[in-house]
Order: structure tokens, then sequence, then C-alpha cells
């Protein structure tokens, strides 16, 4: 186990098998907590790994409720020690399972930063080969997952939330009104071709 810092917090983190919070991460956290503000908001950290931005926007908003959900079985402990390691085991709850299915109701804001990068480009990401690969590599183009995300998030979003995904180290933001366009923006999953 180690120490990561993020958004200026200490972190456990567990090499090659959780993934470590990267900076670029901290603009999901920003974007959180712009549109939470000073407001009591329910949120929803998808893929959570090790609870990184579950725990700074929990910080940074006081009247959020917090909710962090992941697939790993290696990421749910992880999280739940830096949720306890800050202070948080009130507002911070932590699930396994996959995307929105371990929790239920709306949710105001649904932040995610899951797995884009495709698999087959792994040999070209000589910086990622320490992390967990199916926390970075996913099938296909790499959207699956967020496909997935977007779908479910038209029976979760609340009618004024936000839907906000890191893809390709940027924010992508929807609303409800506006989940449609992003799935188009995603485009359709890529086929796969078999060599002949």
């Amino acid at each position: 186990m180690e120490e990561v810092t993020f958004d200026g917090l200490q972190l456990l983190s567990l090499p090659g098998r959780v993934m470590r919070p990267r900076a670029t991460s901290e603009q999901l956290v920003d974007a959180a907590c712009e549109r939470i503000g000073s407001g009591a908001a329910r949120v929803v950290d998808v893929g959570t790994g090790g609870g990184a931005i579950a725990i700074a926007i929990a910080l940074a908003c006081p009247r959020a409720d917090v909710w962090a959900t992941d697939i790993s079985r290696s990421a749910v402990p992880l999280a739940c020690a830096n949720v306890r390691r800050h202070g948080l085991a009130d507002r911070v709850h932590v699930r396994q399972g996959d995307l929105l299915a371990p929790v239920a109701g709306l949710f105001d804001v649904i932040v995610a930063n899951l797995p884009y990068v495709p698999a087959a480009t792994a040999a070209d990401h000589p910086d990622l080969a320490d992390e967990p690969f199916d926390a970075v590599f996913a099938a296909g183009d790499g959207r699956t997952h967020y496909r997935r995300l977007v779908a479910a998030a038209a029976t979760r979003l609340a009618v004024d939330g936000i839907l906000l995904l890191q893809l390709d180290r940027r924010v992508m933001a929807a609303s409800f009104a506006e989940l449609p366009a992003l799935t188009a923006a995603l485009g359709p999953p890529a086929v796969l071709r078999r060599a002949a």
C-alpha cells in the first residue's frame, strides 16, 4: 500500500490492483462542485476506484450526500478505507457493483471516469502499464462503459441534474435533456472485424 496525493488530499493506494487517481480527474471534481455549490445534492461517483473523486467532492461540498460505486473487489475496500481516513463515513457511501446498479433513486450529479482506452492500443500506452488493465482499457473503441452509463442515466438522473464524464482528458457534461445528444456524440459501438 502507498500514499498518493489527489486534489490536495492524502489517499491510500494499491498499485497494480486499483488505478491511482490522476490530476486530470481533478477537473471532474471542479465541474461537480461548480454545479453543486453550497446546496444540498445527491451525487454518485461511478467507477470510484480508491474513492478520490467522491471524497474530494464530499469535502468541498459539505451538504452533498455522495455515493461511490465500483465493480472491482479490490477498489471497494480501498475506497472504504479512504472514506474512513477522511472522516466521511456518514456522507460517502461505497457500494460494489456495475455502474448505477448498486444504488437506488435519482441523482443530481453523476460523475464518472471509466475505462475508455481501446484495449487494442494498450501497447501504445507504456505509461499505463503499471495500472490494472481493466481499470484503464475497454473493448472495441473503448466507449462501451460510457454508452451503458448514459443509457442508465436516462432513468437515474434528476430532471434538473447533470452527468459529467471524463473522456480523453476532458470533461463532457450533459443535462437530462442533453443525454440523447451525448449518446450521439459517443457514437455507435465499433464493429470488431476478425482477420480473414
